[in-house]
């Protein structure tokens, strides 16, 4: 006699119909795929996106409310940065407060890039606003928001410290 599965099918297919987590992976890998797609003709992926218009600021920022801001870690986000300052879209100096840390800054060719890639992305945000379900992509957008600031402390990349978290709450929409 053979002992009843631990796991019946009707579990995975419970999972697959009601976990938010799947479905906003599911979704978020759908539209980085449509902005990629929209910010090639620019040679910049969405991410490179993000990270270039997280720098237009009227004072170069330090890089943990930087990766505060994109929720990546310092290392990631060093990573992230080597390619867009190979092309002299960023820079990359020592803080002048502090020299152990480094600030970044937006270049006037990232600025003119970022310029023109815009339209293309407000264009590309417009179509994505309408394919959400009865115009509620601002009740959508609260959820997500409310949903990230939800997240655990003890989730949060080492680089979230005190100071950092000011920045961020300063950029953060409301």
């Amino acid at each position: 006699m053979s002992s009843p599965d631990p796991l019946p099918f009707e579990t995975t297919l419970m999972i697959r119909d009601c976990c938010l987590c799947l479905h906003v992976q599911r979704a978020a890998r759908a539209l980085a795929r449509r902005f990629d797609e929209a910010l090639r003709p620019f040679g910049l992926t969405n991410g490179q996106f993000s990270l270039l218009m997280s720098l237009n600021r009227p004072e170069p920022p330090p890089m943990g409310p930087v990766a505060s801001l994109l929720a990546m870690d310092r290392t990631t986000l060093t990573a992230a940065l080597k390619p867009l300052e190979r092309r002299g879209l960023v820079k990359v100096s020592p803080d002048p407060s502090d020299r152990r840390s480094r600030v970044l800054k937006l270049t006037g060719k990232g600025r003119t890039l970022l310029a023109r890639a815009v339209p293309t992305w407000k264009r590309t945000h417009d179509e994505v606003e309408k394919l959400v379900p009865g115009g509620g992509s601002s009740e959508l957008r609260s959820g997500l928001q409310a949903l990230s600031a939800a997240e655990p402390v003890s989730a949060a990349p080492p680089s979230h410290a005190g100071r950092d978290h000011q920045v961020e709450a300063a950029l953060t929409p409301r």
